[in-house]
């Protein structure tokens, strides 16, 4: 990894940006580059899970979301999403917010996912 020196106002402007604590300098510099995000190796044994507009999510891939201040999760389990509060099985991460806030809403900006292997949660937004 390499170093670069910034000035302070360069580094609140940074630190503005970052959307959580999980939320590097560099996933801020990236995203302001129109980069994306780095990708990541997926552990070799994910072969099943679900594809969303070109994304792939293995098996064991957790997501969740707050809404009205409530924490609702969900996963991919044997290739399919299934929504942990009631069971139910959604098309898309779109389909499975608007099951939830009965309005539509854009799932790529509403969940943050955990694939296996990773320790951190993205917002999907992140991942297109």
């Amino acid at each position: 990894m390499t170093a670069i020196d910034i000035d302070f106002e360069v580094y609140k402007a940074l630190t503005l940006r970052r959307e959580t604590e999980a939320t590097t300098y560099n996933d801020v510099i990236r995203g302001l580059l129109k980069l994306g995000n780095k990708k990541q190796q997926l552990p070799a044994e994910a072969k099943t899970g679900a594809t969303y507009k070109g994304v792939f999510f293995p098996d064991g891939t957790l997501f969740e979301a707050t809404y009205k201040g409530k924490r609702y999760t969900a996963r991919i389990r044997d290739g399919a999403w299934f929504d942990d509060h009631d069971g139910g099985i959604r098309t898309s991460p779109s389909h499975a917010v608007n099951k939830l806030t009965g309005t539509s809403v854009n799932g790529w900006r509403f969940w943050r996912c955990k694939r296996p292997g990773e320790t951190s949660w993205t917002l999907l937004d992140k991942l297109q």
